[in-house]
């Protein structure tokens, strides 16, 4: 089918982000695996943040399901449709609207859909999905960096924050983690959290497994942190310069699963997106690679040198 049959179809739909952002290209990458794992041991160090998982779920019962429905949101935001994303960010906007968290220390209740809480919880997700692609080997330049973080205001608006009050660049999100270090702190729901990532109980049959793969990632996953979350969990980790190389070593490995076998697995969110927008939406950080792009919208790229926006185009 042609790219102009295809456009005609019933749907083609760039979704939110579209081919042309930075949040398509890298989306795709394996290491965001480990960059989840790095934003669940971040996220446990907000007190208030992390009671109100402990509170709300038996995440140690059904933690690999939790895992995957946060990776199939992240999905679908990035590359389902306008109509799939907004309907999964309502859902989880209904979902929170229904549950709340008590301190024990105080007796105090409160709804886990606060804004403070909310927005704990995307720039902890933004920052290690940002920091692990990048110190991983993909190619984001500064200012995609910034474009990358600005396009996730979308994200953000869909779990009910005004994105207005949300970090629009590298700048801001740094500004941002240093006003709310203060109130950081490892407690017994941060360490059961640290406890379980550590050994996730699996079937007998997968033990092996998790001994082998597992603790790597994991283990990768905290290393990745900053030096203040280390500190707070009392564990130490290499030095950056190893972590780097570990983490580029461990990207260029998953990188050589072929991408047609990494995305078969379920819900296949890349493969709908490119029978929906045709081969040309297919994700790949070398897309980014174009001299000083800055991304302008879906399926364009516009020029740091003032240059005419194109349209991102592969080699050959």
């Amino acid at each position: 089918m042609s790219d102009g049959a295809r456009a005609a179809g019933p749907d083609p739909d760039p979704g939110l982000f579209g081919p042309g952002s930075v949040t398509w290209q890298v989306h795709a990458d394996p290491v965001m695996w480990i960059a989840g794992v790095r934003a669940l041991y971040l996220q446990a160090l907000h007190p208030r943040a992390v009671r109100g998982v402990i509170q709300n779920s038996d995440f140690r019962r059904d933690a690999w399901g939790r895992l995957l429905r946060t990776a199939s949101f992240v999905g679908t935001l990035t590359y389902g449709t306008t109509g799939a994303a907004e309907q999964a960010g309502a859902r989880v906007r209904r979902i929170h609207g229904f549950l709340g968290a008590t301190d024990p220390a105080t007796g105090e209740r409160y709804g886990v859909g606060e804004p403070a809480l909310l927005l704990w919880v995307h720039c902890a997700e933004i920052d290690s999905y940002l920091s692990v692609l990048r110190r991983s080997g993909v190619p984001v330049s500064d200012a995609q960096a910034d474009r990358y973080i600005d396009e996730n205001r979308q994200s953000a608006r869909l779990v009910g924050l005004d994105p207005a009050d949300v970090p629009a660049d590298r700048a801001a999100l740094a500004a941002y983690f240093a006003s709310v270090r203060p109130e950081l702190a490892a407690t017994a729901e941060s360490r059961e959290v640290d406890d379980f990532l550590r050994r996730p109980p699996v079937p007998a049959v997968l033990a092996p497994a998790r001994e082998v793969i597992w603790r790597h990632v994991a283990a990768l996953a905290y290393a990745a942190l900053p030096p203040y979350a280390h500190e707070l969990y009392g564990r130490p980790a290499p030095g950056p310069e190893t972590v780097n190389r570990r983490l580029t070593a461990t990207g260029n490995a998953l990188r050589c699963i072929p991408d047609r076998l990494r995305w078969q697995l379920p819900p296949g969110h890349i493969l709908g997106a490119m029978a929906r927008l045709g081969p040309g939406s297919r994700p790949a950080p070398y897309k980014l690679r174009t001299p000083d792009a800055i991304l302008d919208g879906p399926g364009r790229a516009q020029r740091g040198d003032g240059g005419d926006s194109t349209r991102w185009r592969t080699p050959g």
